[in-house]
C-alpha cells in the first residue's frame, strides 16, 4: 500500500518503519495460526480488563431475539468504561435487559457482559455494510453528562 487517497495524516499513522499498522488486535496460537479478535479502537477497558467488542457481539448474536448488535464502551466513573450493547431485535421479538444479561452470563465472563442495553431499529452502517461504531459513540457523547471524577 502506498497510502490513503488525499489523507496524508492517516497514511503517516498507518505506515511506519515500512510496516502497515492496521489497528487490528490478535494473537498467535501454539501452532502459529493468527487470529484477529477485534479492532484496537473498539476494545473496551473496564476496571483494568480488556473486553473485545466482537466477543460480546458474538455472544449476543446467539440469542434468538437478536438480529444484530454493536458493542461500545461508554464512560464510567468507577471502571473507566462500561460495556454497552446497541441491539436490533428480530422483527416481532421482545427481550429484556435481564434476559440478555442471563444469556451472556452463560457464554462470556462477567466483566464482559453489557452493563446497559439500547434497542434500536437499525445500526448505522457505511456503504459496505460495516457498522459505524464511531457514530454510536458520537451519539452518546452528544447527549451524555460529564462523568464525575474519583
Amino acid at each position: 500500500m502506498l497510502g490513503y487517497w488525499n489523507k496524508p495524516e492517516e497514511t503517516q499513522a498507518a505506515l511506519r518503519d515500512g510496516w502497515m499498522h492496521t489497528g487490528d488486535a490478535g494473537y498467535l496460537d501454539a501452532d502459529g495460526y493468527r487470529f484477529v479478535v477485534d479492532r484496537i479502537k473498539d476494545m473496551i477497558v473496564t476496571g483494568g480488563e480488556n473486553v473485545y467488542s466482537a466477543e460480546v457481539e458474538n455472544a449476543l448474536s446467539k440469542h434468538p431475539s437478536v438480529a444484530a448488535s454493536a458493542v461500545i464502551g461508554l464512560p464510567d466513573a468507577t471502571f473507566g468504561e462500561k460495556v454497552h450493547a446497541v441491539v436490533v431485535l428480530v422483527p416481532g421479538a421482545a427481550v429484556s435487559d435481564d434476559e440478555l444479561h442471563a444469556h451472556c452470563k452463560e457464554l462470556i465472563a462477567g466483566y464482559k457482559i453489557p452493563r446497559s442495553y439500547e434497542f434500536v431499529e437499525a445500526l448505522p452502517v457505511n456503504g459496505a455494510g460495516k457498522v459505524l461504531k464511531r457514530d454510536l459513540r458520537a451519539a452518546h457523547e452528544a447527549r451524555a453528562e460529564p462523568v464525575p471524577g474519583p
